[in-house]
């Protein structure tokens, strides 16, 4: 594998950004707080693709798991990993390489195909995982932690699809990013 300095540089940044959305949070009743960094994940997918998208938000969780408090409210530890929103946090891997994957096939279906996967993932992973912490039923789980996120999962999803690409495009052609 040929990993250049640029690709290190732009992965530790994008792993930067997302620990900083991260911070803006709106607490929620069921303790599943309203954050920004699924946007930032979904942005790395997009403007980085999947393989350096998914690398960046590995090292943002493996970073959050020992400790370092990137996590949203300035949190981290394998017991947030582990806890009611954990599902969350393993689901983010996958939800950027959803979003590269489908941004790297070239096409606005595809882009729109993989970020709403991601998001359903998403939201999957971490229903399940707090039906299983919080020992919770179906009905408790969705309305904690999916219908009062869906409206802006979807806005997230258009605008990290829509701006990523502009962001990536100026990225290439000033040979930022390749």
């Amino acid at each position: 594998m040929n990993i250049k300095i640029r690709d290190i540089s732009v992965i530790a940044l994008f792993t930067a950004i997302i620990a900083v959305l991260a911070q803006i949070v709106i607490p929620m009743p069921y303790g599943v707080p309203m954050t920004m960094q699924t946007f930032g994940i979904a942005l790395a997918g997009v403007i980085l693709g999947a393989k350096r998208g998914t690398i960046a938000v590995l090292l943002y969780v493996l970073i959050g798991a020992i400790g370092v408090p990137v996590f949203a409210g300035l949190t981290g530890g394998i017991g947030k990993v582990l806890g009611s929103t954990g599902g969350f946090i393993l689901s983010f891997p996958i939800m950027a390489y959803l979003s590269g994957f489908g941004q790297e096939k070239g096409n606005k279906y595809w882009l729109s195909a993989g970020l709403f996967l991601g998001m359903f993932v998403n939201f999957a992973c971490g229903m399940l995982m707090f039906m299983f912490i919080t020992k919770s039923d179906f009905y408790i789980a969705f309305i904690g932690c999916v219908l009062p996120f869906i409206f802006t999962g979807t806005i997230k999803c258009i605008i990290a699809g829509s701006i990523g690409l502009k962001i990536k495009n100026i990225l290439v052609k000033r040979r930022l990013l390749i």
